[in-house]
Formats: structure tokens, sequence, C-alpha cells
């Protein structure tokens, strides 16, 4: 456990997730000053402001006592801004200190955000190339390796931010499963013999059909469709080619990107893929997340090395231009030599993406109340899994294009979308960078509206449960319509 004494409660969040970047299973709560028993990490942030402000930091444990302060010339502002350094610097300081007490490689150093890309854009934009790398290495300790990385993605991005004027992106969502994986946080329904998925289609066309009026009478032009999941092949023959029908019918088709993330192969056939195809959509996602037999069977995933090739191939047959494939660097059981396999046995193949996740261990998930049976990587060789991503990718033509992190990942790393040149997934650069506003679908799926020139993002989020979902579809309609008008 670990208890926290701020002067400043407000950003306990923040340091709790600066704490959880060296510690990330143990529950962080708040304390009084100086209260601590022998069991606990005691952590204490004061702010002081002057001339100069102050972040004054002690990490007390078990291991010893260390002190940080962290300095940084007093900002002018408004009070947003105020508070956004006040923050910034009482993570640093946080960050720093413990960095003292306990060892760790911690590639993104203190950033805790989703969207370091973002990040670095927003500081070029402010101080220049050069110096927003310099200002990222060396305030917030991020690594060489990293801030290459992160600025190959923003130049590559760039072309895709010009000329957005009034468009927009739709998603369709459909959270249900065949089986649910182990490592799994995401919201979604396993399908089962008694699952109403016909009142689900039913609400979310009608999801579809308000959401095509509220972005048609604001003057809004489609820029992509990215229908995701769950699983959507999850759907029959029947189904999928009613929602896709329904769905070009209201918005008048999907822009100049359509992709379907089909992910599992064992719900992929060649009919399935064949309505995808015959909507528009030359993008899709074949995911196998590993090639290794045993490792499948492990995390619950009903389907063979030799499905996945076969659905592949399928895909290929039927004249999709751009596949993409997931892998997971640090699958429970697995080491680099099985990362490895996995990713010369995707080489062969030679997919347009490769997106490389590394593991995150989710709260929600089965995985995080099991973690004693299960041998997972450490920080460094979680790394060398992602490295080996990275080298793949390489090898087969490919760039980075998108990134993002998530809380909970092994060494602290992230997830990255590589692509050919071409091949690169405009709605994913819209979604991680939140450049676009995105009119979405179904059950936990989020609405976003962009507000360009204010540099604010509002969200409306659909419930995540199933019926309560499709109780409130006339009430979303309703709050989205307002958003919009705005």
């Amino acid at each position: 456990m670990v208890r926290v004494y701020t002067d400043h409660p407000e950003f306990l969040n923040d340091i709790a997730d600066v704490i959880r970047l060296y510690l990330p299973m143990e529950e962080v709560l708040p304390a009084e000053e100086g209260q601590r028993t022998e069991d606990e990490v005691f952590i204490s942030a004061l702010m002081h402001c002057g001339e100069d402000w102050r972040a004054v930091c002690r990490c007390a444990a078990a291991e010893g006592e260390r002190e940080y302060t962290y300095i940084h010339p007093a900002v002018e502002g408004g009070e947003l801004v105020k508070k956004r350094y006040l923050k910034r610097c009482m993570k640093i300081g946080v960050f720093r200190c413990m960095g003292r007490l306990f060892q760790a490689n911690l590639p993104w150093g203190s950033l805790t955000g989703i969207r370091p890309t973002r990040l670095l854009r927003e500081l070029m934009e402010e101080k220049g190339r050069e110096e927003a790398l310099r200002f990222m290495g060396e305030e917030f300790d991020v690594s060489s390796e990293k801030l290459t990385l992160a600025d190959e993605i923003v130049r590559i991005q760039r072309p895709f931010m010009e000329n957005i004027g009034s468009g927009a992106d739709v998603y369709i969502g459909i959270p249900f499963c065949r089986t649910r994986c182990l490592y799994c946080s995401f919201l979604s329904e396993v399908r089962t013999k008694k699952t109403h998925m016909a009142d689900y289609i039913e609400a979310l066309k009608k999801d579809i059909r308000l959401g095509a009026d509220i972005l048609r009478d604001n003057g809004y032009h489609i820029r992509s469709m990215y229908m995701g999941g769950g699983t959507p092949t999850v759907l029959t023959e029947d189904e999928l080619k009613d929602v896709l029908n329904y769905a070009m019918e209201q918005y008048g088709g999907y822009g100049t990107e359509f992709t379907v993330e089909a992910g599992r192969p064992d719900t992929i056939t060649k009919e399935k893929l064949g309505i995808i195809r015959s909507m528009g959509a030359e993008r899709i996602s074949i995911n196998p997340q590993t090639m290794c037999a045993h490792t499948l069977e492990l995390v619950g995933r009903s389907h063979s090395p030799e499905e996945i090739i076969r659905a592949y191939n399928d895909a290929r047959e039927l004249g999709f231009g751009s596949i993409n494939m997931d892998v997971i660097a640090g699958l429970p059981g697995e080491t680099l030599s099985d990362v490895e396999h996995t990713l010369n046995e995707i080489k062969k193949l030679d997919p347009d993406n490769l997106t490389v996740h590394t593991l995150a261990i989710k709260r929600s998930s089965r995985l995080k109340g099991m973690l004693e049976e299960y041998s997972l990587p450490d920080a460094d060789e979680a790394e060398a899994m992602v490295n080996a991503g990275l080298r793949a990718a390489r090898d087969m033509g490919m760039r980075p294009y998108y990134m993002y992190r998530q809380k909970y990942m092994r060494g602290n790393l992230e997830n990255v979308g590589y692509a050919k040149p071409g091949a690169e997934c405009m709605y994913n650069i819209d979604m991680m960078e939140e450049t676009v506003s995105i009119m979405a679908h179904g059950a936990g799926a989020m609405t976003k509206r962009i507000f360009d020139g204010e540099c604010r993002v509002e969200r409306i989020p659909n419930p995540k449960d199933i019926a309560t979902y499709i109780a409130r579809i006339d009430f979303l309609a309703e709050e989205k319509r307002s958003l919009y008008g705005k």
C-alpha cells in the first residue's frame, strides 16, 4: 500500500499515476502529513510558489528514504495554464524522488498520458522541433529511443491532419466476442445462444439513423468509417450484411476509408469477408496476437495458427488492399523466442499493417486475479519483445504511424501501429490524436466533438451495459444533437 500526503489534493490521482509507474499493482490512498506504518510506502509532495516553483517530494519505504526538489520558473497565464504546469511540476518531482529509491527501466520517463505523440506535437507548435525534443528528454526523462519513435510518428501523421474541415469519422461498435480472452479488459459480452442480438441490432440501427441525421443537419461530411468491437465478425452473415447495408444507406457512404476489425479468425468466414468487401471496405484486421498454439489455448482464443493463415489468405483472395495483424508482447508464458516465432510467421504472410501491443494487466481482466499462476516477462524482456516487433515491421517495409499507451503495461512501454507507406489507417490517427470529431454507435462507444480553435474535446459515452444502451438511444441522440449543434 502507498499513502500520499500532498498540499494539492486535487492532484492526488495524477500523483498516483506516477507512483504506479514504479509500483504498478499497489493501492494508493490519501494520508495525513507524516502518517506511515512500517509496511507502507509514504510519499509527501508539497508545492511552493514564488519566483521559482518548487515541488518538494519525499519518499519513505522499507528500502530507505529519499528527497528531491524539482524547480521550475514561475509560469504566467490563466488559472488553467497554471494548474497544468503545477501538476506537471508535482508529477516530475514525485517521479524523480521515487527513481532515487526504486530502480526501474522507464523509457517514457514521468509521462503517464496515453498520447505522447500529441504532447510532442503540441510542444513542437509551441517551441519548435528541436526545443520540443530537448524538453521532453530533459524535463520528462523520456529516453532518446522513444523520442526518435515519437518524432517519426508525428512527421508521418502530419499530412493526415491537413484539410480536415467539417469532416467527421463514424464508429460502429459490436461489443460481443466468441469467448473472453484471459487478458481482456474490454467491455464486451460473450455471444451465446441466449444473446438477444436482434434487440441490440435494432437499437444500433436506430442509433446509426439518428447519428447520421445529426451530422447531416450540422454540415459534416464523412471522412472515414470504422467497425470495431469486441469482434464484429461474431455477427452472422445476415446480421453483418444488415448492419453494414443500413449504415451505408443512412450515411450515404463511408468517406475515403472503411475499416472492419474482423479480429479473431475463428469468427471469420469467406462469406463474411465477401460481404465486407462488397460494401467497399478496403481495410480489415485479422488478429493472431500470437502464432504459438500453446499460448492461444492458454489465453482462451479458440483458434489455431493455421486458421489465422486461412483467414488471411481468404482476405487476400477477395481483394482486400490493406490487412492489419495485431500481436501482443508479454503474453503469459511467452519468451522472446516465442514472439520472434510469431513475427517470423507474420513476415511470411506480408501484411500491410502490423500493430504491436504491450500486455497491459488491467484490473477487470481475469489475468489480474491469477497473476501468481502465470510467468510474465520482466521489463527488460518486454522491451526486447517490443523492439523485435519494430525490427519485423521495418523488415516488411513499414513505418510507425500511430501510438498510444495504457496503464499497467509491462515495462511502462507502448502500443505502436506500423504500416507500409500509403497503408496507414486514417481513423486510427484521428481517434488517438483527437483531431477529428467522431460519431460513435454501439454500447460502450465514445462520441467526440473536437473544437479545433479552442483545443477542446467534449465526449458523450454510450452506456456500457447492453440493456441500458438500448433503453437510452433517444436520450443519447438528444445529447449528441446538443453537442454537435454548439
